[in-house]
């Protein structure tokens, strides 16, 4: 029969390495915020600042909300500024990455339903540890505004 501590060493070992395997990324996410939408819009952007304690990378966003989402980057090419997707979004230790308007943005696409201002929006962040490939899943709330509305 087992002794009750030879069953708790394993079950703590495993939580210990579960722990540990969640706290790689520490990507504290701030100032998350939608664009309100107009009547028929079935698109629009998300907007956010990332500050990753290691090198780490935004690779995936989805929303309820939304039947597409992607990292989108603003370019100009000649005179002529570009909005593309991006496969992953680098982010340095240590620096913060803001996602703001006509730059680095979180595009929603396919909108299942008009974004009013002041609504709530959550939104799904997926980072990767560019040393250990380990990937984690984070939650964010973010407050539609009208553009041009002040940040709370």
């Amino acid at each position: 029969m087992n002794k009750p501590h030879s069953l708790l060493a394993p079950l703590l070992l495993a939580a210990g390495l579960t722990l540990a395997g969640q706290a790689w990324a520490q990507v504290e996410v701030s100032q998350a915020w939608v664009r309100a939408t107009v009547p028929q819009q079935r698109a629009t952007g998300a907007f956010l600042q990332l500050k990753a304690a290691k090198d780490s990378r935004l690779v995936e966003a989805s929303a309820k909300a939304a039947g597409v989402v992607e990292v989108h980057e603003m370019v100009m090419e000649g005179s002529t500024m570009k909005m593309r997707a991006v496969e992953a979004l680098e982010l340095p230790a240590g620096k913060t990455v803001e996602l703001k308007p006509g730059g680095l943005h979180v595009m929603l696409m396919d909108l299942k339903q008009p974004i009013k201002a002041g609504d709530k929006l959550a939104l799904t962040l997926v980072f990767e540890d560019k040393a250990s490939k380990q990937r984690e899943s984070v939650e964010v709330q973010a407050e539609a505004r009208q553009l041009g509305m002040p940040a709370h």
